[in-house]
């Protein structure tokens, strides 16, 4: 029996290059094999991107990729009217999530097609796992291969247990990416969500208070998120 997902998108303001890359973003997930249940898209409280929201959810062709709001996938608009920052949208969005798994889709990344069928295969044979970390594609603003992230977990001796991140690993290693991941929202909440006033070092210090408080972490050997690095803009 499948899980249902939310994904949570977060937006802080409408930057230039913004549209192709919300447009592929958007795209991979009505490409997934698996369709996910439902999206949450948080936004900062500006007249830019509310106009700009409203055009898109509208159905009326944007930019000259010509995308709009997919009809089939669910779609709820969450305003954040107070901090401004990832850390506080993610959070936002996770109060307003109805299921019992979430991910994070930053605007500029994608999923790859398999990635939540690989997860409903995972979570059946691991079902004590509380956060699933993808293995991650690495690109610059040219889409230029630059590596994979979170892959280490696979290497042997790397970690106590082969694909599971622990706490003694974090504390020699901090190369982790978070966005694509699948999470339990009671496992986020329970340890305190993320942090903003850690601010760029967020996600190691959640990764570590979370190994902290036995929360279990694996990596699924697949490749499931390809995450731009390097940003012009």
């Amino acid at each position: 029996m499948k899980k249902d997902i939310t994904v949570i998108l977060p937006i802080i303001e409408v930057s230039k290059n913004f549209e192709p890359y919300f447009n592929r973003a958007i795209q991979s997930l009505e490409i997934q094999v698996r369709p996910i249940d439902e999206l949450i898209i948080v936004y900062s409280s500006t007249k830019e991107i509310k106009d700009w929201l409203t055009k898109w959810k509208s159905g009326e062709e944007m930019g000259e990729d010509k995308f709009t709001c997919p009809k089939d996938l669910t779609i709820k608009l969450i305003e954040n009217k107070e901090k401004v920052d990832f850390c506080s949208q993610i959070n936002l969005g996770v109060e307003n999530c109805t299921n019992n798994w979430f991910s994070i889709l930053e605007f500029d990344d994608e999923y790859s097609r398999n990635w939540f069928k690989n997860f409903d295969v995972y979570v059946k044979e691991y079902n004590e796992v509380d956060i699933f970390l993808p293995l991650v594609v690495d690109v610059n603003v040219d889409n230029t291969f630059l590596g994979f992230t979170n892959e280490a977990l696979w290497a042997m001796k790397f970690s106590e247990k082969l694909g599971f991140l622990d706490n003694n690993t974090l504390l020699n290693y901090q190369n982790f990416q978070i966005s694509g991941a699948i999470y339990k929202k009671e496992a986020f909440e329970d340890i305190g969500g993320f942090k903003p006033n850690f601010r760029l070092t967020f996600g190691y210090e959640f990764l570590l208070r979370a190994t902290y408080n036995d929360v279990q972490i694996m990596t699924i050997p697949k490749i499931g998120y390809k995450h731009a690095n390097m940003r012009e803009f």
